[in-house]
């Protein structure tokens, strides 16, 4: 959030929902809930890179890609106690109410 944009997300998976293909939504979650704005949006933009999908896929662990000033304990705590549940309904929010076909994305704009 800033004084002109607010950004949320919601996970549309279109592959069975699992631990080891969760790695950069539940990610993605977890710095939400535990960064601020300016350490999320750095965060963000090296993990939504595709060579850190393919490395996150080939096991690397996600502190790799911490960066400075992060608050990392915070962030690992969330991460590794994140459920897939979340992820699951959020799916289904998608599908259900919004409509969409899995793996579908959308931008859902609401202004203040």
């Amino acid at each position: 959030t800033s004084s002109h944009t607010r950004i949320g997300i919601l996970n549309n998976p279109s592959s069975k929902i699992k631990e080891d293909n969760t790695a950069i939504a539940r990610g993605i979650l977890a710095a939400f809930l535990t960064q601020n704005n300016s350490n999320l949006k750095s965060f963000l933009s090296i993990l939504i890179k595709e060579e850190t999908a393919k490395s996150l896929a080939a096991g690397t662990k996600i502190v790799k890609f911490f960066i400075p000033g992060m608050d990392g304990d915070t962030f690992e705590k969330k991460y590794n106690t994140l459920g897939l549940d979340l992820i699951k309904t959020q799916q289904m929010f998608c599908q259900e109410v919004l409509k969409l076909l899995p793996g579908q994305m959308a931008v859902i704009s609401n202004g203040r």
